[in-house]
């Protein structure tokens, strides 16, 4: 059944949120991409028709689909936390400012293991192969083999682990702790916080691109978003809580486990300040963020089956659970058909992302009406999706 969750706890944005995930570790991490030949900001595409079926003024989606070649923002999280878990420990035996060489030598001694649905592995694999790493990538036995045969590609060692991603990510941890290899996971729990706070900082750069994309041309073809101006109501860059007149009114984020939702929290927060609306979209067969911020605790959620592979999580990321429950404003749940055909939508736009990039588009389409009010959804709402990933 579908469902939408008005968060009750949300409350205002503190320094204790700013450490964790803000615009400062966007800067530190995009000044990591910068030096990365692939490195380009993604478009922000104009959407007028798709703002005229949701009776808003704009939308403008974040699109991820051309993201350094590996075809979604994931490629921000796994590739940098793979860096920087290497760069803490060339610098426990060189010092502060370990060289490229020293750097390579760590890395190269112990493999990195992840558990993914997919994308995550191509970053962490991507990360790996940067530094002359190992990656070993568990799947569940539900990832498409094309995901597997990308995998190999990027240099990575593929192992099918059960027949979900909680299966995998449990073997993935056990392998890590049996043979002392380094576990790069995108969730977090008591204990495991640095890698994940990594990825999620990792993410936050897509954010910070839109505040130079928004005065700009909404994107034409191409991964740096050159191309003929887009409609007018751009989303703007604020500046530490401004929340201009250009900044977004809404945010509408997919969530797996919820490490880009929370980064999409966080810093939006910093940037433009209390103003945005943060509405957190789930697959209705796994809302695991929406059900534990209902219940005040991170929770396991069971259900039926969803299409939605890349955000069929069961468990929410301890970390992302506790930014969301105090920075989001919302969490909403849609179907499997309302994400497909929000993709349909997307596409007739000239954006070709899979339902699950088209999840955040879905969750505004289908907001009931009394949320749709209570978060001030209407004619002069700006609002910002990320399309998370490339069309299948």
């Amino acid at each position: 059944m579908r469902e939408s969750w008005l968060n009750t706890g949300r409350d205002v944005h503190t320094e204790r949120e700013r450490e964790l995930v803000g615009v400062g570790h966007a800067a530190r991490a995009r000044s990591f991409f910068l030096s990365r030949q692939a490195y380009r900001p993604t478009p922000l595409r104009a959407l007028p028709a798709l703002a005229g079926t949701a009776g808003v003024a704009s939308i403008r989606l974040k699109d991820e689909s051309g993201r350094m070649g590996l075809g979604s923002f994931k490629a921000l999280g796994g590739m940098y936390a793979v860096t920087r878990l290497a760069e803490a420990e060339a610098q426990e035996l060189y010092g502060p400012r370990p060289t490229e060489e020293q750097l390579r030598t760590v890395a190269a001694r112990v493999p990195f293991v992840c558990a993914s649905a997919g994308n995550h592995g191509l970053s962490v694999a991507a990360g790996a192969r940067a530094l002359g790493a190992e990656a070993i990538v568990l799947l569940g036995e539900d990832v498409p083999e094309e995901f597997a045969e990308r995998l190999r590609a990027h240099g990575a060692q593929v192992r099918r682990s059960g027949s979900t991603y909680e299966q995998s990510m449990s073997d993935a941890l056990e392998l890590a702790a049996r043979h002392g290899w380094r576990l790069v996971s995108d969730s977090s729990w008591d204990g495991y916080t640095t890698v994940p706070l990594d990825i999620m900082r990792g993410y936050t750069v897509l954010f910070d691109e839109v505040g130079e994309l928004g005065g700009e041309a909404a994107g034409g073809e191409g991964e740096d978003g050159d191309g003929p101006a887009g409609n007018t109501g751009a989303v703007g860059s604020g500046n530490g809580g401004g929340g201009g007149d250009g900044a977004p009114t809404h945010v509408f984020v997919q969530a797996g486990v919820g490490g880009l939702a929370a980064a999409a929290a966080g810093y939006a927060r910093d940037r433009w300040g209390e103003r945005p609306r943060i509405v957190v979209v789930e697959p209705e067969a796994a809302p695991c963020l929406l059900a534990s911020v209902r219940a005040g605790r991170p929770v396991r959620v069971e259900g039926g089956r969803t299409t939605l592979g890349r955000l069929d999580c069961r468990e929410p990321s301890l970390l992302a659970w506790r930014l969301l429950s105090r920075l989001a404003d919302a969490f909403v749940t849609v179907t499997d058909t309302e994400a497909e055909e929000a993709a349909g939508l997307l596409a007739a736009e000239g954006v070709r992302v899979s339902p699950c990039g088209a999840a955040g588009a879905a969750g505004l389409l289908a907001l009931p009406p009394a949320a749709r009010a209570a978060l001030e959804v209407g004619p002069d709402s700006r609002v910002l999706l990320v399309g998370t990933e490339a069309a299948l």
